[in-house]
């Protein structure tokens, strides 16, 4: 007896267009909250929203297109040089949970979504005020 494989969140969700929202809708509040567009050193946000949505795809079960153009995510080593205090989480953490409610997805997903990225912020505090 064969059984079909389980469906990827990724999947699940709607693929890379439901990332693709969430990162666009996450980084237009990013645009307009100054002290958390200070973390964000490229003039043209464009280029991180296509690193986080990339890292979130493949996370998720899509594509490995972040490991295979940008190696390990190393997303601790990666953010070092950047004071990420928990102010700039809850920051953060309140634009992307405001960009998660545009997606109207599941209550499953939407409940699984939300808890990795609330674990995800905290975790890259690496400095207290």
């Amino acid at each position: 007896m064969t059984t079909e494989p389980t469906a990827s969140f990724y999947e699940r969700v709607g693929g890379e267009p439901t990332f693709r929202v969430l990162v666009d809708r996450f980084y237009e509040g990013v645009a307009g909250d100054p002290p958390l567009r200070a973390l964000y050193p490229e003039e043209d946000l464009g280029p991180a929203a296509d690193r986080l949505r990339l890292f979130l795809e493949q996370y998720w079960g899509g594509p490995h297109t972040y490991s295979e153009t940008r190696g390990h995510p190393r997303l601790r080593m990666r953010h070092a040089p950047y004071a990420v205090t928990p102010d700039q989480r809850d920051r953060w953490l309140h634009h992307m949970l405001a960009a998660v409610d545009t997606l109207a997805l599941p209550e499953p997903e939407d409940a699984e979504l939300r808890a990795y990225l609330t674990r995800a912020a905290q975790f890259m505090i690496n400095q207290f005020e």
